[in-house]
């Protein structure tokens, strides 16, 4: 199949993924999304002519106007236009899963700082305060008093982006010094990982040690629970688990999900999995041919 790769910089992930796809024989279009036009006709070329499309783009509003951009084509990519509109923002996200029963963090979303304040108030210290579009860990705080809390809130609306202007406030989660990384395939789990740490946070990208984890019934369940509500796809889904026996909470589903930390983490080769899924879904969407 001829598979196009949208991409703005080629990491370790879209190697392994790049390999795999060349060694079994797929046409791979690579596509810079920095040096390239997207016309409304639908007939660009790097685009019209591939089977399936893989955003692997590192800026959120790229993704998700790309996605967007490949379904007017005609073209089916990975993941949808309407999974990554969901994944891309956390309080559109917060929203797909308390709305299907997924267990997740209490979350407020606020618009001004005193409203904000308010909320981190009613919450108690620490609590969480995020941005609604970001990864990596960026730009989050915990806030554990309300002199932190007034000066983080002053930073963000002096800031004056709109996205800095929407105050996404969770509660803090006592985790057991790690979190979990699932990496599934509409739904079922390909591989899944701890990422520990004595930061409070403690994702790969941080510098979290990581550790294979067995996914287990009651983890596979949240998981697939968790990648319905927003849409299905290839998704990295973020778990916490709560103390005292509490069970797993979602706090996070990734929608251009790296998976270098993971591969090299776990015995599955992952981006062979990621593939033989990638194949299944071309496969699927190809219309038959009737005589």
């Amino acid at each position: 199949m001829r598979v196009g790769i949208l991409y703005s910089r080629i990491r370790q992930d879209e190697k392994l993924l790049l390999g795999e796809l060349r060694e079994r024989g797929h046409d791979v279009e690579k596509i810079d999304v920095r040096k390239h036009g997207f016309g409304l006709d639908g007939t660009d070329a790097s685009l019209a002519d591939c089977d399936l499309v893989v955003d692997r783009c590192l800026a959120t509003s790229r993704s998700v106007h790309l996605s967007e951009v490949c379904e007017t084509y005609g073209v089916p990519v990975v993941n949808s236009a309407d999974t990554a509109a969901v994944c891309a923002n956390k309080a559109k996200t917060s929203l797909a899963l308390a709305d299907s029963g997924v267990p997740t963090p209490e979350t407020t979303v606020a618009f001004t700082p005193e409203s904000a304040l308010e909320a981190i108030e009613a919450f108690g210290y620490p609590c969480v305060l995020k941005p609604v579009v970001g990864s990596w860990g960026r730009l989050m705080a915990k806030v554990e008093s309300e002199s932190a809390a007034e000066a983080i809130l002053e930073h963000k609306d002096t800031l004056g982006h709109y996205e800095h202007s929407v105050f996404y406030v969770q509660e803090h989660v006592e985790k057991p010094g790690r979190d979990v990384r699932v990496l599934a395939a509409d739904g079922e789990p390909i591989a899944a990982m701890t990422r520990s740490g004595d930061h409070w946070l403690t994702n790969a990208a941080k510098g979290g040690d990581v550790d294979p984890l067995a996914v287990d019934d009651e983890l596979a369940e949240i998981v697939a629970d968790a990648s319905d509500a927003v849409g299905g796809g290839l998704l990295g889904v973020d778990l916490m688990e709560r103390g005292g026996g509490g069970g797993y909470t979602v706090h996070e589903v990734n929608h251009t999900v790296e998976f270098k930390a993971l591969n090299e983490a776990v015995d599955v080769d992952v981006p062979a999995a990621v593939v033989d899924w990638l194949e299944t879904s071309a496969a699927e969407s190809t219309p038959e041919v009737t005589a």
